[in-house]
């Protein structure tokens, strides 16, 4: 495994980044290609003994338990101190006017709700898991620098959102002394590369790290486009996201894959990994062989030509992800 510092801060991650959403107990919200909580220890057990230090869940997931879960199995297989975990805020988690949003009110319970899940004290990487448009931003980050200054949280990122709303969180933040966010979780991979537009120059300009959800397109970029799977033919977030335009770039992924004898999700990651602002791409495993080929892509250097190759066929695609 490699590491690498998580933007301009000193905090070392792991560069591959196991992504817990498939993981929550049934009749919690999940969707139906999760894993309830022993079908999921073995990839807490096969990421740790990999060397992945980096993991990232959210209150939403799975209504909560995909955090249960993780505070039940993970400081059984590695020290706290050792390990990256990374959760976020933002999403409806209660019935009640302020169960969901980035209000103080919103905030502070709901920290306290994550910590009781995770079962640990303080949480490494705490993410505003989208844009708030009806909570004054002052209000958003001079409670989450609260939570860096009581300890509870030790870093802030943030995900999806257009470059702008960033840089203003920013700006806001540097103006008023506050904790800046670090890390950007952001939708990008061969297939949707708009991120490359603003938000990526962005980042590299201000020292923040990439730490991209969906590297591999859910599952797109590892099979041919006509091929489905359970999962595909359940997910309607996924399927909102990619386009018929996108069968060349798939096409292209296999190709490569083939001639180097490798599999296709390691020529993708390859791909994201090859961009010197991704950190540590977030992913998903439901078999085996997810995260062993994550992990094989950290050996696979892709020359410009094939890089070229990828990137020819890519088609501009509407903003997605940010909702």
């Amino acid at each position: 495994m490699e590491y690498v510092n998580l933007g301009a801060t000193g905090l070392r991650v792991s560069r591959i980044c196991l992504g817990l959403m498939s993981y929550g107990r049934p009749g919690q919200g999940t969707q139906p290609w999760s894993l309830d909580r022993d079908d999921a220890a073995p990839f807490y057990r096969q990421a740790v003994e990999a060397g992945i230090t980096f993991f990232d869940t959210a209150n939403v997931y799975s209504a909560g338990s995909s955090e249960e879960i993780t505070g039940e199995i993970l400081w059984d297989l590695a020290p706290r101190d050792e390990i990256v975990l990374a959760t976020k805020v933002h999403g409806r988690m209660h019935d009640d006017p302020n169960g969901q949003g980035l209000s103080r009110k919103a905030i502070l319970r709901e920290v306290d709700a994550s910590l009781r899940r995770l079962r640990t004290d303080y949480i490494d990487l705490y993410q505003i898991h989208r844009w708030d448009p009806h909570t004054p931003l002052e209000e958003t980050l001079d409670t989450l620098d609260s939570l860096v200054r009581s300890g509870k949280v030790r870093y802030l990122g943030a995900s999806s959102m257009f470059a702008w709303q960033f840089a203003k969180a920013l700006y806001v933040a540097d103006q008023r002394g506050a904790s800046r966010f670090v890390s950007m979780q952001n939708h990008y991979n061969l297939l949707y590369r708009e991120e490359e537009r603003e938000m990526m120059p962005l980042l590299a300009d201000q020292g923040v790290a990439s730490i991209p959800w969906s590297p591999l397109a859910r599952g797109r970029l590892t099979r041919p486009w006509g091929a489905v799977t359970g999962r595909s033919q359940q997910d309607a977030f996924g399927a909102s996201l990619y386009h018929d335009s996108d069968q060349a770039v798939v096409a292209a992924t296999l190709a490569v894959a083939e001639r180097r004898a490798i599999s296709p999700a390691q020529v993708a990651l390859a791909w994201v990994l090859s961009h010197d602002v991704v950190a540590s791409p977030i992913v998903g495993a439901t078999k085996a062989h997810h995260l062993a080929d994550a992990v094989a892509a950290l050996e696979v250097h892709l020359t410009p030509e094939e890089i070229a190759e990828l990137e020819a066929p890519y088609m501009p695609h509407p903003v997605a992800g940010h909702q």
